[in-house]
């Protein structure tokens, strides 16, 4: 499985949790804690998206293992954002290895990205994916679950769709088809944040002026709070709120 975190809040340096915690993402690459479902280590590439004057992120991504890239760790020192998202990948057997396939993925002014796998691929999502508009399913960068599963949630967001209904909506329908799929789902657009534990493990921390959501806590602090299965969590300017993701939550908002 991949690993990627999330920072909303004060502008502040991507570098400090992608390269200068005890365990950064950097570590992360090469050495997990939480490789749920296999694997153990995220060599198959990275990609770091984050928020400068325009609503459309900046993003970065490299076929490359992390830890290969010399130039990244001073670039992302020279950037403060008040909001970014990034990312390690170990990529599922059979699916390409290739930077489209890297998250973030962008588009309508988000990031996303999926942690995880989903079960019974590329089968499993045929119905699903027929619902979505064929320019659509053509134009996919890559051929993945996790660029599928983007195309799905961009369709509703595009519509309008409140993000936290969206991703909702996204996590019972691919439990649907795909019974025990790991849903680790970051979303952002730089202003709310939201982040899903769905048969994998997600954690949040207040680190002073902003809040990191990862897959892995980024250090040893007794700070971090595990985010409860079937749950997702919200960060906005107003705080942190925590939510059961429940299948019904898109009809009551319909």
């Amino acid at each position: 499985m991949c690993r990627h975190l999330a920072y909303l809040g004060e502008p502040r340096s991507p570098a400090e949790l992608l390269f200068h915690a005890a365990h950064s993402l950097l570590v992360q690459s090469y050495a997990p804690a939480d490789m749920r479902g296999g694997g153990s280590v995220n060599a198959d590439g990275y990609g770091l998206g984050w928020y400068a004057e325009s609503p459309d992120p900046v993003r970065l991504r490299r076929s490359a293992p992390l830890w290969t890239d010399g130039d990244l760790p001073a670039l992302a020192e020279s950037v403060r954002s008040h909001a970014f998202m990034a990312a390690v990948r170990n990529g599922t057997t059979g699916m390409p290895v290739a930077e489209a396939a890297n998250a973030p993925f962008t588009g309508g002014g988000f990031l996303f990205s999926h942690n995880g796998m989903v079960k019974g691929w590329p089968g499993s999502m045929a119905e699903l994916a027929a619902k979505l508009p064929i320019t659509r399913l053509l134009t996919l960068e890559a051929t993945t679950d996790s660029l599928l599963l983007w195309a799905l949630l961009r369709e509703r967001l595009e519509a309008g769709e409140d993000p936290l209904v969206a991703v909702t909506w996204l996590t019972g329908a691919v439990e649907e088809v795909g019974p025990g799929s790991r849903l680790n789902l970051l979303l952002t657009d730089g202003g709310t944040l939201i982040g899903t534990a769905w048969t994998h493990a997600l954690s949040y921390r207040d680190i002073g002026g902003g809040v990191v959501v990862a897959s892995e806590p980024c250090d040893d602090s007794p700070e971090w709070t595990p985010v409860p299965e079937h749950h997702a969590v919200r960060v906005t300017g107003e705080g942190v709120e925590i939510l059961p993701l429940e299948a019904d939550r898109s009809t009551e908002a319909r």
